[in-house]
């Protein structure tokens, strides 16, 4: 595949992302709080996160392994932010999260794993294909690299401390749902997701190209809405939730 056409189909991921963007402003992702047994056949919620999230860890591993310039430059550490974030959505927080009997519609399920494989294949294809005349050691000093890596880890730092509190509102035995509070949780409803939209952002800074950017927008198309729908949920169930809090940005959105 050449690199036009890596671009080309770069263009039109993003322009989806937006019919995407506007269509979740009216439609809630029907897993977590917003789970609905209309949208058919569901699955256990822990095993749905490994199966949705693994092609997305899968890919990634296999082009840092058997790419054709994957190990020639210092594109390889690319690989490893991908390959850390998602070792922890693979893994470790479905293991982490709490039993539910709500379940996640396998429909969810189908759709994240086109998403991941899309999104994986496209990042995985440009950097084993094409980065290895771009990350150079020159790269590892330059502004793009040094922002773009501290956005990542201050973002994965945001969403693993988020989900940490949001697994531990409940103590063993307890059901339903409370009000989180603390860190980011004073100033917005989803620190979590915008923990996320700082991470793939700071990716994005990091790797500088089209098929980054097209995943920094895609996070951005998915997890405002879902975060905006968090949002209205606690104001509809809590009438006592925080009327100061935003959805995901602080004192703006």
């Amino acid at each position: 595949m050449t690199l036009h056409s890596v671009n080309t189909i770069s263009y039109s991921w993003m322009a989806l992302a937006f019919i995407i963007h506007i269509l979740l402003h009216f439609v809630a992702a029907p897993f977590g709080r917003h789970t609905s047994e209309k949208w058919g056949w569901s699955v256990n919620n822990k095993l749905g996160w490994f199966i949705m999230e693994l092609p997305s860890l899968a890919i990634m591993c296999y082009f840092l392994l058997l790419g054709r310039h994957s190990t020639e430059s210092f594109v390889w550490i690319l690989f490893i932010f991908w390959i850390i974030h998602y070792i922890n959505r693979t893994f470790i927080y479905p293991l982490r999260i709490k039993p539910t009997s709500k379940k996640m519609p396998l429909l969810i399920v189908i759709n994240a794993i086109f998403f991941n494989v899309v999104n994986a294949g496209l990042n995985g294809y440009y950097l084993s294909e094409y980065g290895q005349s771009y990350y150079t050691s020159a790269w590892l000093t330059s502004p793009s690299f040094i922002i773009g890596a501290l956005l990542f880890i201050a973002g994965m730092l945001i969403n693993l401390k988020s989900d940490h509190t949001l697994i531990n509102l409940r103590k063993p035995g307890e059901d339903g749902y409370k009000i989180p509070k603390g860190f980011l949780f004073d100033y917005i409803s989803s620190p979590n997701l915008l923990g996320e939209i700082i991470e793939w952002t700071g990716f994005a800074v990091m790797a500088w190209n089209l098929p980054a950017l097209s995943f920094m927008v895609w996070t951005f198309a998915n997890l405002v809405p879902r975060a905006k729908n968090h949002h209205d949920w606690y104001h509809r169930h809590f009438n006592d939730y925080p009327k100061e809090r935003k959805a995901v940005i602080p004192f703006i959105y």
